[in-house]
């Protein structure tokens, strides 16, 4: 199997395996297709900073973006999702498909810091598909910010 994003995290040199599993309709479901626990199912969530300016955002499963956070880190006052369209226009990738790896445009990298220390799972630029990798050498292939932008989701 090949995609760009398989592409691209092989080319990064890291570790990873090709997680493949059916259609999910929750984090919960995912977590479970993909044998790992709801927290290790990162999520990659794209926000836009200016009209061509984005940020892939890595936070775990059972967390969201802290917009405060997000905005005190990043020296910003404003920060929006873009829609559909424009996430994949800026990615190359589909929502609920995104991946940092083998994106069209490199876009820098937050990550929260609850991700580090663990294997993770994100995005593997299919739906139904999953890249399994160390978060620690993730973060280091792409030269990720660490940092607490994250509040625990509310159920």
């Amino acid at each position: 199997m090949s995609n760009a994003a398989i592409d691209g995290v092989a080319a990064s040199g890291i570790a990873y395996r090709i997680v493949e599993h059916g259609p999910v309709r929750s984090l919960a479901e995912a977590a479970a297709a993909r044998g790992v626990a709801v927290p290790d199912v990162v999520k990659t969530i794209v926000v836009r900073l200016a009209d061509d300016d984005f940020r892939f955002v890595l936070v775990p499963g059972d967390r969201v973006i802290s917009w405060p956070k997000l905005r005190a880190l990043l020296g910003v006052s404003r920060i929006s999702m873009p829609d559909a369209a424009t996430a994949k226009a800026a990615t190359g990738y589909e929502r609920g498909t995104i991946t940092p790896f083998g994106s069209t445009t490199a876009w820098p990298v937050v990550a929260d810091e609850r991700v580090r220390g663990r294997e993770i799972t994100l995005g593997g630029g299919a739906h139904g598909v999953a890249l399994a990798v160390s978060a620690d050498a993730a973060l280091v292939a792409l030269e990720a910010t660490v940092a607490d932008v994250s509040d625990p989701e509310e159920s």
